[in-house]
């Protein structure tokens, strides 16, 4: 029977193939080609001749049809995505063949679409307080977006939001404004801003000048990644930021025959000095409030910042803190600089500011520092910021129950006995061969491990993964979801987590680092 090229009656949609059928043409069900840009991996394509008989075309087709539907059943049970056009945060998008589907959360669990359950051991990005699928949460959210789903703050006002603001300030000690955002980042930024014009407004701009500490972290935008610069962030940006003063900090394994409280007073001693000698250019200090959790889970010794906070007050510099990711308990307190000592001139909180369930950030500010931003508009001293879904009803409406679920539960009691718990756990970790360091406060434990030498192997000895994607894998072949910091696995679970469930938490941990780094 004679050969030719033709096309095959195929579903709508579906790759077409000239000539012969191969597998890798299947996956995606849409107008295109075959192409090798397809990047599933599939058995070796086999050429499948094509004849001009109608029944021969007909059986090839349903052989296509149910290769699309056993490729289509594969990728259900798996929960990847395949074709997906989402482009990931932070990730070498290279080293991924798809991402599994999260279709669900349930408590401390989050649940892709082939029913695969993982302990969500990062709080979904260290924002999740009280676990997935709160029905106090959704109802909150689910009020509030019956009634009002968004209206601006730009000369007008809304409910949720003046109830937020009242809540944040009754709750921050030293603070009398709010000014609302909508991430991190953002928070951090209009901190930025305000100290900045604050000395513009008071006549004394050449106070230009930020001052940070080393290995702190603020955000990925370009303000943000100024003051909390990091080659192994930002080094490809380094030429674009303007120029931060950073002097370095306490909180990992200081140098050897150095305690960690000589540590914190040789680094504290450097700020005092330069803060003496070049304070009347330095418009702020920023600096994390407690710890530094993107630095690795490197946790301040106790009087560090209370000393950072002298200091700038004895050279009329303001203190800025960024407890987007410490505050609202994920260190103990409520409020981390209220244990810290020493109250800031500016404050931005974020990630746990609504729960975890919607996008919300918040920067307050001091009576001083607002009231310099008081005029006639034509003296144009008011803050140069503001943002579409500033004060956005819904997430304010989440944020105000958060709060108010906070004092109903008991939360911080809770979590005060909860961190013992963990603090337990982080000393069994620290048994484990690979682990070099523990570090551990409230309900944030960093586990630092010596990675294995010449990098890690893929899957059956392939090509070498970054530490990330290593531990990822594993931990998801263990049901936990992890994301590292480098050498660091970061433990930092939803604050409502269960002593039964941190047990857990720890126990796959454990397994997710032997599996990777090797050792007992």
């Amino acid at each position: 029977m004679r050969t030719s090229a033709v096309r095959y009656l195929v579903p709508s949609g579906a790759p077409e193939a000239n000539g012969f059928i191969t597998p890798t043409s299947a996956p995606r069900l849409r107008a295109a080609r075959a192409s090798p840009a397809v990047r599933t991996v599939f058995p070796t394509p086999v050429s499948v001749p094509v004849t001009n008989s109608e029944s021969t075309r007909t059986r090839g087709a349903a052989r296509l049809i149910t290769l699309c539907r056993l490729v289509i059943k594969k990728r259900r049970r798996t929960g990847a995505v395949a074709g997906s056009a989402v482009w990931h945060p932070n990730t070498q998008m290279g080293e991924w063949a798809g991402f599994d589907t999260i279709t669900r959360g349930e408590g401390v669990w989050l649940v892709d679409s082939g029913g695969r359950r993982l302990l969500d051991g990062v709080a979904s990005m260290w924002c999740n307080v009280w676990g997935h699928s709160n029905p106090e949460m959704v109802s909150a959210i689910s009020r509030q977006a019956a009634r009002l789903q968004h209206s601006p703050m730009f000369n007008l006002t809304n409910g949720p939001a003046e109830e937020l603001a009242r809540r944040l300030v009754g709750v921050s000690p030293g603070m009398r404004r709010v000014f609302l955002s909508d991430n991190g980042s953002s928070a951090m930024e209009v901190a930025f801003k305000m100290a900045l014009q604050y000395w513009k407004n008071a006549g004394e701009g050449g106070r230009d000048r930020i001052a940070a500490l080393e290995g702190g972290y603020h955000g990925d935008t370009f303000g943000a990644m100024s003051v909390g610069y990091g080659s192994g962030f930002f080094g490809r940006f380094r030429g674009s930021l303007f120029p931060a003063l950073r002097f370095p900090a306490p909180g990992r394994l200081p140098p050897a025959g150095e305690t960690a409280g000589d540590a914190a007073q040789r680094c504290l001693g450097g700020i005092e000095s330069a803060l003496a000698e070049d304070g009347g250019r330095i418009a702020a200090f920023v600096m994390e409030s407690g710890a530094q959790l993107a630095g690795g889970a490197a946790i301040f010794p106790r009087g560090f910042q209370r000393g950072v906070r002298r200091a700038c007050r004895r050279n009329g510099v303001l203190f800025v803190l960024d407890e987007v990711a410490t505050g609202f308990g994920r260190l103990g307190p409520m409020v981390e600089y209220t244990e810290q000592g020493g109250h800031p001139d500016i404050v931005a909180y974020g990630k746990m500011l609504t729960g975890g369930y919607l996008t919300m950030a918040a920067t307050l500010a001091t009576k001083r520092v607002y009231d310099a931003f008081l005029g006639g508009f034509g003296d144009g001293v008011h803050l140069f910021h503001g943002h579409t879904y500033t004060g956005n009803p819904i997430a304010a409406a989440a944020a105000v129950e958060n709060m108010k679920m906070y004092r109903r539960h008991g939360l911080i009691g809770r979590v005060r006995r909860t961190s013992r718990a963990l603090a337990g756990h982080a000393r069994e970790l620290s048994g484990l061969g690979p682990v070099v360091d523990v570090r551990h406060k409230g309900m944030l434990a960093g586990v630092e491990v010596a990675l294995p030498d010449g990098g890690i192997r893929g899957a059956r000895g392939g090509a070498a993964v970054s530490a990330n994607k290593a531990f990822f894998d594993a931990g998801r072949r263990n049901g936990v979801y992890l994301r590292t910091l480098g050498n660091v696995v970061m433990l930092v679970p939803p604050l409502v987590i269960s002593e039964a469930e941190l047990s857990e938490l720890a126990a796959r941990t454990a397994r997710t680092i032997l599996d990777v780094c090797g050792g007992a």
